[in-house]
């Protein structure tokens, strides 16, 4: 009997993403797909593989009968629920960042550690955060061939990555300075923005717009933000390297999706930019735009709303051996989210 699939989220910016994803595979191996959301949204009619479907409320027994439970809510709601979504007999799948870092949580990528899947005491599988995710399939790929050693990381974070206030926020701001000749003072934008009765108080710290933010994520220690120890503590444990040394920056830009990141990455072995050109054109989820001659290379606006992840720039570390830098591309709602945790019920299903 085909199983059950469960999406938790499912009117939700990425469950709909999901929705879209299942929509368009070629084939499912699912025998049934439920819809699960809250109280607001039960009720709602959605349409998945031709047939339309009642969203229903989350409950214990939403999950009664279900095999696989994707979860696309936030943290403190996965916190509570996937618990109860594998007591009830269902593998919960969870996009959140509630359980990725626990030792007893396999958190996967299936191109780089699919066997993870098999491994969950607790009935749970962590889906990692959109920015480690849009350079993982690279790097997974690469540190199979030479083993990487050490990584230095800026990425480059699409606006969509604070959800739908920041989506929200960036519009605005576009909006309000549409037209205008800002001035170059100090404080000019900020300025522009509040004489456009814009309050305030905004997801992004600082003007987004005409602007870049050195800032994603929650403060921490020592200065270091969520983000961007997020970075750190999910490549070592998805590559399985617990002493990986990892340095990253992270950079909210005035993008609405797709995040990209550029790379310095150290292995333990020899590598040229001709041998990990063959590793990511081998990789079917990578596609390679490196053409250097006709400045050919993936930027967000020409990778958003696409699956694979892009890779370019690939250079040859002038003062650093056995050291590649390159640009990586991946769009946060598909691979940095939905389509990384459907592909991961795909892979349990197998």
């Amino acid at each position: 009997m085909a199983p059950t699939l469960a999406i938790v989220g499912a009117t939700g910016a990425v469950g709909t993403v999901m929705i879209d994803i299942i929509n368009n595979r070629e084939s499912v191996p699912w025998g049934d797909i439920r819809l699960i959301a809250s109280a607001r949204s039960a009720g709602k009619k959605i349409t998945v593989r031709g047939v339309e479907r009642t969203v229903v409320e989350l409950s214990p027994e939403a999950f009664d009968g279900v095999d696989i439970a994707l979860f696309d809510v936030p943290d403190e709601v996965s916190a509570q629920w996937a618990p109860i979504a594998a007591e009830r007999g269902a593998i919960a799948v969870d996009n959140s960042g509630a359980f990725r870092m626990d030792p007893d949580v396999p958190l996967v990528v299936p191109e780089v550690n699919p066997e993870k899947v098999r491994e969950r005491p607790k009935g749970i599988i962590a889906n990692p955060n959109c920015t480690t995710l849009s350079m993982m399939a690279a790097l997974g790929a690469l540190h199979r061939e030479f083993g990487l050693k050490e990584l230095v990381v800026a990425s480059y974070q699409a606006a969509s990555g604070a959800g739908q206030e920041g989506i929200d926020r960036l519009y605005a701001e576009i909006e309000a300075l549409a037209g205008k000749r800002v001035g170059v003072r100090a404080g000019d934008v900020a300025e522009a923005l509040a004489a456009a009765g814009l309050p305030e108080e905004t997801p992004f710290k600082a003007p987004l717009a005409m602007n870049v933010v050195p800032w994603a994520g929650s403060r921490k220690d020592d200065g270091w933000t969520s983000e961007e120890l997020k970075v750190r503590n999910e490549s070592r444990k998805i590559l399985g390297i617990p002493d990986l040394k990892v340095s990253a920056t992270c950079v909210r830009v005035p993008v609405l999706t797709t995040h990209a990141l550029a790379v310095h990455a150290t292995f333990e072995r020899p590598v040229t930019v001709e041998q990990a050109r063959k590793v990511f054109q081998e990789q079917p989820t990578i596609v390679l735009q490196d053409d250097h001659e006709n400045q050919v290379f993936p930027t967000p606006a020409g990778v958003v709303g696409e699956d694979p992840t892009y890779v370019g720039r690939i250079r040859q570390a002038l003062d650093f051996p056995n050291t590649l830098d390159f640009f990586v591309c991946g769009d946060n709602l598909r691979k940095g989210a939905a389509l990384n945790t459907y592909q991961i019920a795909e892979t349990i299903v197998g």
